[in-house]
């Protein structure tokens, strides 16, 4: 699973109301030829935009700012082709967790409860066989943005031996010990510069966060959809309550 997010997880004073992991799955198998898609795709945007190749697709970025000297509607399409890009892709799905920090107590850890859940999702996915190629009982690795390493690293290894999970159904009140046995190693830190799927999730995380609160140029060009696009990848075992999979906290 690469993971990518959108927004900050303050409480006080923050500039986005919702903070956005989104992590694409796919099973080792597939690795190879998902790095041959996106290789062969940043070749056409090179054509047909002049996207340089080794160029970083950072979506916040290439909204906000003018990077590679391209009009800002070109750089919106060239975004719009990336989730076109994946939304083909049968081989892989998305999972998506948001926190929706309105309202939320001073000591809500927005960025322990954001991965949490997001690491709880993917043990269910290899669990379960959840994702393309999968089999029940898989074991995976997370590859993520390079930032809080150490953070994520302490976080695994403690849900490694307790991982509190709330009861549900007829099992009663309180919560059951659930430690985390199929993601392998501690979470990987990749510079986004550097991995094209990490670029991916960077993506589809901004889309999300426009989807929920978008910005006026979002508004204005109708793209707050765009996320809608991925239809046909995202995890909908994620979450039972969205159609689209989509884990809200």
């Amino acid at each position: 699973m690469y993971v990518d997010e959108s927004g900050d997880t303050g409480l006080v004073n923050s500039p986005s109301r919702f903070f956005v992991l989104s992590g694409l799955v796919l099973h080792e198998s597939q690795w190879r030829a998902l790095l041959d898609v996106l290789v062969s795709f940043r070749k056409r945007m090179k054509e047909i935009y002049g996207l340089p190749v080794r160029g970083e697709i950072h979506a916040s970025e290439f909204i906000g700012s003018r990077v590679y000297n391209l009009e800002r509607f070109v750089r919106l399409a060239i975004l719009r082709n990336t989730l076109d890009e994946l939304a083909k892709l049968n081989f892989i799905s998305i999972t998506n967790v948001v926190v929706d920090k309105i309202d939320k107590p001073p000591t809500y850890d927005v960025f322990q409860s954001a991965w949490i859940t997001l690491f709880q999702r993917f043990e269910n996915t290899l669990q379960y066989g959840n994702f393309p190629g999968g089999f029940r009982n898989d074991h995976g690795m997370v590859l993520t943005d390079a930032v809080a390493g150490k953070s994520l690293m302490r976080l695994v290894r403690k849900m490694a031996v307790y991982n509190p999970v709330p009861n549900a159904g007829g099992l009663g009140a309180g919560a059951r010990n659930l430690p985390i046995r199929r993601t392998i190693e501690d979470p990987h830190s990749k510079d986004s510069r550097d991995s094209l799927p990490v670029q991916m999730c960077d993506v589809i995380a901004y889309f999300l966060s426009q989807k929920l609160r978008p910005n006026s140029y979002i508004k204005r060009t109708r793209s707050s959809d765009y996320f809608d696009r991925l239809d046909p990848i995202l995890n909908r075992h994620a979450s039972r309550t969205d159609g689209q999979g989509i884990v809200r906290l």
